[in-house]
């Protein structure tokens, strides 16, 4: 009786081969929604745009943080909703993915961070994460960590993807 060989990849249905493709797709394109909803939400409140002044009611939370000098403060206001905007569409258009998805998970690493920083010190501050009137709690870590290891699993789902395209014989 002869043992029939394992089919090689190369071998193997199609359909088995576009799972990963389309778990991809379906974890950047939430992960790419998520980061525009969140730069939406510290444009656009309290019914209205504040494009002119949201840096300085997006900046009030973040000074809350007692991490960063003024300037800093000042800055990154003025910087991270449009940066989490761009970062969420190229999320969604899937360009750079690889190097995107790494970006994304070192900024909420960073996020998580600072939360969690917060939350030791015993401060009870607005998170800022989609927009000014979010509590920073326990459940807004396990959210972002959630958020985390989604990023994390695009990244690594992104480079073990091109890795096997690339070595695929033509």
């Amino acid at each position: 009786m002869t043992m029939a060989a394992p089919a090689s990849s190369s071998q193997s249905p199609a359909h088995t081969r576009k799972w990963p493709r389309a778990l991809l797709a379906l974890g950047r394109v939430a992960l790419g929604v998520i980061f525009i909803y969140a730069a939406y939400s510290k444009l656009h409140f309290n019914g209205a745009w504040h494009v002119g002044d949201y840096r300085f009611f997006f900046g009030m939370v973040l000074d809350s943080y007692h991490v960063l000098p003024a300037w800093g403060v000042d800055w990154l206001g003025m910087v991270l909703p449009w940066f989490e905007l761009v970062l969420g569409a190229l999320l969604l258009s899937g360009v750079g993915l690889r190097w995107v998805g790494s970006v994304a998970s070192v900024l909420l690493v960073i996020f998580i961070g600072a939360m969690l920083r917060a939350k030791l010190l015993g401060l009870e501050i607005n998170c800022g994460c989609f927009g000014n009137n979010e509590k920073l709690g326990t459940l807004t870590l396990i959210r972002d960590s959630g958020l985390l290891f989604l990023a994390l699993a695009v990244t690594i789902g992104a480079f073990l993807l091109r890795k096997r395209r690339t070595e695929l014989p033509s």
